[in-house]
């Protein structure tokens, strides 16, 4: 469990490595979460604060955006990643002007995320002018006249850019997106067109809405769960224990992934004696090793079974009254599953026929089937087809809109779905607009904005000159790291809504400003009174979070009052929307919200209620499929054998087990054996035979794209160690954000437009 002073940065020489662990969880979760949580924040404030955690009365974990259960919750309803994101968040260190004054940008440019991150609290608002070799305080008012005269001198408002972090508040998004569109712009990309963009693509071409159609109760009594693309144990630890309830019900579990993950394998739940003293619960019963980019194949092989027992035992497989009822295109879908090329599916998965036909018969005998995915899917350019034929395989069985089955995207940051819902979206239906313009007697724009990946582009090429935001790391969240460095860079302002420093605020326009917020953790006190703000979760509840720690700062402003201060400036105090009421009581935002998103009438009342409130889903709740075809679509997509040259690997990146998107705990992956650094590389011990490299050995990564529309067809990321490691043959993997460098901008999943980061390849190249 190593831990270097928040002084020192990485030395990548101290790295160690040894046997990847079997199981995850148990003990040492315990001891590490208890570790960080004292280091950071002090044993009373440790205590206080992991009591707090996903209770009622407390405060959503910004961790991850997992579910908790209804009724009686836990006493500690957290998991060793949320109490690593909680001791980050109400950390006792403080980074104030007198750290700025003894820093230059310069050399905090020069340090790694790490060392950026463990600096502790933002404390003032700081600004960086035009030529200016540090950061100096900035009074407020002062910060949101620079800002705002600097915005209404641009062009016109779509030469600014809007970006959003999955941790900002419902009350915040909305109120962010309401100032942006009366502005004038849609320019709001946020992290979710990095991930699961492609999830909401897919979804909502044929289910009609783009969120999952499961609750948590569907999920501990489904008879099958099929996990692909997907790393609980250090990307959703607490859905660990949902699985495990399942298991204990019955449930069978498969695990399609490249890499063996220790979660997945054996579950030690350090709440209960068999998870301390006994051997655990092993959760997968099956573990599909396949190949990165083969996902598509193995779903649309599993329908060709599917229709094949269909075919054998008619009336017994495909569930006719769903299909006859409630779905359209089911013939020319099974026509293509059957006229299937093995040969195709042999190449892209690396499957065993006889373990896919396994997995098929699974299906069959399961009456409750609910399929989970992660970025592992959504991150390829086929991405948006693979997720259509995941839809397929469970259209074909019925298993959309009926207890313990359905389709189950797990999304990463805690509130990324509810930024959706409250309006974060570059091209948001009419119907939404209209009502924005009905309610608040405004006119807002109509032309779709830029989403993430076009930002930068806007950026790169001169015609987007300002960069705003709320919240994230958008500088190591993005593929591509030399061209969204020099994007940001070209950019005549940039503006970083924030709780603790980052890379982002080190690479800046020509002046930038650092505005400090209030954390989840934080007490928020307004005009009316202490506030509380809402979050939705990944099966669509919305519930309450109230922090409750005082705030390392009493410069320091919730994301509301800063959206609004700013909006007052920007827009003039004469401005339709009642900005000063919203800040002073967030039940006005609330009450807005109530008429103006569907399903969130008397918004209030509900979010009070003591678990919330679900969203409507109509395919979940009534099989209703809001779709162009009034009903749910099933697709064609064709296979994708991607060629891998000779002497190449796929490469995909992926967290460290110390990790939180962009944000490094420590240096330690402990269920894969690395210890002390993070430039590695995870290759499989025959591929580094083949390849000429010994483990252990220093290489550059290079990344080879022929298509590159940029000509730059090769990007390099140096001084990595080679790991061996049992993934998949021909496919290796390596942590972002360092290896980010290896994306082009330009290499996008097909109709979704996220990066390709699961899907790269690469070549070794011995360093010098």
């Amino acid at each position: 469990m190593s831990r270097k002073p928040p002084q020192q940065d990485v030395d990548e020489s101290q790295l160690q490595v040894s046997k990847p662990k079997e199981w995850a969880a148990g003990i040492p979760g315990v001891l590490v979460s208890l570790q960080r949580g004292v280091e950071q924040m002090g044993v009373s404030r440790t205590a206080q604060t992991l009591r707090l955690l996903n209770q009622r009365e407390g405060f959503d974990c910004p961790g991850c955006a997992w579910p908790e259960a209804h009724g009686h919750r836990k006493l500690a309803e957290f998991c060793e990643n949320g109490a690593k994101a909680v001791a980050e968040e109400a950390t006792r260190r403080t980074v104030g002007p007198e750290f700025f004054a003894a820093h230059p940008v310069a050399e905090l440019a020069e340090k790694t995320d790490y060392w950026l991150g463990q600096q502790g609290r933002l404390t003032h608002p700081m600004v960086l002018r035009e030529g200016a070799t540090h950061y100096q305080p900035i009074d407020w008012d002062d910060a949101f006249g620079l800002i705002a005269e600097k915005l209404n001198g641009l062009a016109g408002p779509d030469e600014a850019m809007f970006y959003t972090s999955g941790r900002t508040s419902n009350e915040a998004a909305f109120s962010y997106q309401l100032m942006v569109r009366s502005f004038g712009t849609n320019n709001l990309p946020d992290c979710s067109n990095m991930c699961h963009e492609s999830s909401g693509a897919a979804l909502n071409e044929t289910i009609g809405i783009g969120k999952g159609s499961v609750s948590l109760a569907d999920l501990v009594n489904s008879e099958l769960i099929i996990v692909v693309g997907q790393n609980p144990g250090t990307n959703h630890p607490r859905m660990l224990s949902a699985l495990e309830e399942a298991k204990g019900n019955g449930a069978r579990i498969v695990a399609v992934n490249p890499l063996p993950e220790a979660g997945l394998l054996r579950f030690k739940n350090p709440q209960n004696v068999r998870g301390v003293v006994g051997n655990g619960t092993q959760l997968a019963d099956e573990f599909c090793q396949i190949r990165l980019g083969g996902d598509l194949a193995f779903f649309q092989a599993l329908g060709h079974q599917l229709l094949a027992a269909e075919d054998a035992a008619p009336g017994t497989v495909v569930d006719r009254e769903f299909v006859d009822t409630h779905s359209h295109g089911f013939a020319e879908y099974a026509a293509n599953a059957r006229a299937l090329d093995w040969a195709e599916v042999d190449a892209a998965t690396g499957l065993p026929r006889e373990q896919i036909a396994k997995v098929a018969r699974m299906m069959v005998d399961s009456n409750k089937t609910i399929v989970c995915w992660a970025m592992g899917l959504t991150q390829t350019k086929h991405a948006v087809a693979t997720i259509r034929e995941v839809v397929n395989v469970q259209l074909l069985r019925g298993m959309i809109g009926k207890p313990g089955a359905g389709l189950c995207p797990v999304r990463g940051h805690s509130n990324v779905q509810g930024d959706r819902t409250m309006g974060i979206w570059e091209k948001m239906p009419e119907s939404f607009m209209d009502r924005l313009d009905e309610e608040f007697g405004i006119e807002v724009p109509r032309k779709h904005g830029f989403d993430t990946v076009d930002a930068l582009r806007a950026m790169r090429e001169g015609r987007a000159k300002a960069f705003v935001a709320l919240g994230g790391n958008f500088v190591s969240a993005t593929p591509d790291t030399e061209v969204t460095e020099r994007a940001l860079r070209s950019c005549e302002l940039t503006v970083q809504v924030s709780t603790k420093l980052n890379r982002s605020h080190v690479v800046h326009g020509r002046t930038a400003l650092i505005l400090p917020t209030l954390g989840r953790s934080d007490r928020d006190v307004q005009a009316s009174g202490e506030q509380f703000v809402s979050v939705e979760d990944s099966m669509s509840v919305v519930h309450r979070s109230r922090g409750r720690l005082t705030p390392a700062s009493d410069q320091l402003l919730s994301e509301v009052s800063i959206v609004t201060r700013l909006a007052r400036k920007l827009l003039g105090e004469g401005h339709a929307v009642p900005w000063a009421e919203f800040e002073a009581n967030y039940d006005s935002i609330r009450d807005r919200i109530a008429r103006v998103v569907t399903g969130c009438d008397d918004y209030n009342r509900k979010v009070r209620q003591p678990d919330g409130f679900v969203l409507p889903h109509p395919p979940r709740d009534a099989r209703v499929f809001p779709t162009a075809t009034g009903k749910a679509n099933f697709t064609v997509n064709e296979i994708e054998v991607l060629d891998l040259p000779e002497g190449r690997l796929f490469l995909q990146t992926l967290r460290s087990h110390d990790q939180y998107n962009t944000t490094i705990y420590g240096l330690d992956d402990r269920y894969r054996g690395v210890k002390d650094g993070r430039r590695v590389v995870f290759v499989n011990p025959e591929d580094i035979a083949a390849l000429g490299v010994v483990d252990g050995q220093l290489v550059d990564l290079v990344s080879e794209w022929p298509d590159d529309p940029t000509g730059v067809t090769k990007r390099r990321a140096e001084r990595f160690r080679v790991v061996s490691f049992p993934t998949a043959r021909g496919c290796a993997a390596a942590y972002f954000p360092e290896a980010n460098s290896l994306v082009p901008l330009d290499s996008v999943a097909k109709t979704s437009n996220t990066p390709t980061s699961k899907l790269i390849v690469i070549r070794l190249e011995p360093t010098g």
